[in-house]
C-alpha cells in the first residue's frame, strides 16, 4: 500500500524523534551497486563468508583483487538526497540517529553526527594479529604498486567495493601484509557469517530505547541483523514506518509502508520539516 507526503508529514510529526534504520537502496543513487534488488532477491554471485576469509589465502587474494577495482567507485561515491534529506531531519531535531547497514559512511558525509555503522566501515583496514588500523586508500597505493591491472572500464562493479572479475586475473594477484607484524590484513567491515560486535548491537537497542519510533528507509531487511531492530521496536510498542521500493521482512510488524517514490517522499517530508525549523537544516 503506497501513502503520500501528507501522511508521512503526520505520522512523523505526531513523535518528537525518530531512530533510523537504512540500507543499500539509499546509496543506490550514489553509484553503489545492491546485493538484492527490490524484492530481496539476490543480485550477482554470493559473496566471499567471514570464516572464508579469516581460513583461506585464496579466498583473501580473490577479494582485495576485485576490490582494488571495485573500490575507487565507494571512494569517490557522494551523498545523494536521501543521504541530505536524513541529516537534515536529525539537524532538525527530529531523528535521534542513524542505523545503516552501508559500509560506505556516507551519512557522515551528507552531516549525519550520530550514526552507527551497523556493519563496519569500508574506509578502514584491520591488521587480525596485531590489530592496527589503516586507511583503505593506503591499501589501495600498496596493491596497486604489488601489482599490474588490466583494464578495469568495461568490468562489472558489485556492491561494498567489490568487482566481478574472471578467475585469471586471480593467479598472479599479490596482497600485502601488515607493515607492522607481516599479519594478515582485512577490511574493517562485517562480512556475510561474521557477528556484529555486542557493543555495536546495544548501542543501536539503546538509540531505538530512547527513540519515539523507528523508520526504515531502503532495505528489504532480508539478514536478521537489521530485522532484529524493526522486531525490537514492536515489542516495545513503538511505531515503525517502512520507507522502501519492494516488500520487507517486517511488513507484518509495521504501522505503514511506503513504497511507491519513498526516497522522494522522504526528501520532500524533510524539506517541509525544516521549513518548520529553517534555521536549523541545511541544503
Amino acid at each position: 500500500m503506497s501513502k503520500s507526503v501528507d501522511s508521512l508529514l503526520q505520522e512523523i510529526r505526531a513523535h518528537p524523534r525518530w531512530a533510523v534504520l537504512t540500507g543499500a537502496g539509499v546509496s543506490a543513487a550514489s553509484g553503489i551497486p545492491t546485493y538484492r534488488d527490490h524484492a530481496g532477491l539476490w543480485l550477482g554471485s554470493q559473496p566471499i563468508q567471514h570464516q572464508e576469509f579469516l581460513e583461506d589465502a585464496l579466498k583473501r587474494r580473490r577479494y582485495w583483487t576485485r576490490s582494488v577495482f571495485g573500490w575507487p567507485r565507494v571512494a569517490q561515491a557522494k551523498p545523494n538526497a536521501t543521504h541530505a534529506a536524513i541529516a537534515n531531519l536529525e539537524l532538525a531535531g527530529r531523528v535521534a540517529g542513524v542505523i545503516t547497514q552501508n559500509v560506505d559512511r556516507l551519512h557522515q558525509a551528507a552531516g549525519s553526527r550520530n550514526v552507527i555503522d551497523l556493519h563496519g566501515r569500508l574506509d578502514k583496514v584491520r591488521c587480525l594479529q596485531c590489530h592496527s588500523v589503516t586507511d583503505r586508500s593506503d591499501m589501495q597505493g600498496r596493491l596497486l604498486s604489488l601489482n599490474a591491472l588490466p583494464e578495469a572500464s568495461t568490468l562489472e562493479l558489485r556492491p561494498d567495493g567489490d568487482a566481478n572479475l574472471p578467475p585469471a586475473f586471480e593467479t598472479d594477484f599479490r596482497v600485502p601484509t601488515c607493515l607492522r607484524c607481516e599479519g594478515v590484513l582485512m577490511p574493517e567491515v562485517v562480512f556475510f557469517g561474521g557477528s556484529v560486535p555486542t557493543e555495536r548491537v546495544e548501542a543501536c537497542f539503546k538509540l531505538i530505547d530512547s527513540a519515539d519510533g523507528l523508520l526504515v528507509i531502503g532495505t528489504s531487511l532480508t539478514v536478521y541483523s537489521g530485522f532484529r531492530f524493526c522486531r525490537h521496536a514492536h515489542q516495545l510498542g513503538k511505531p515503525l514506518v517502512i520507507l522502501n521500493k519492494g516488500s520487507t521482512r517486517a511488513d507484518e510488524l509495521s504501522q505503514s509502508r511506503y513504497t511507491d517514490n519513498p526516497f522522494q517522499l522522504l526528501i520532500q517530508c524533510a524539506n517541509a520539516l525544516c521549513g518548520d525549523q529553517a534555521e536549523t537544516c541545511h541544503a
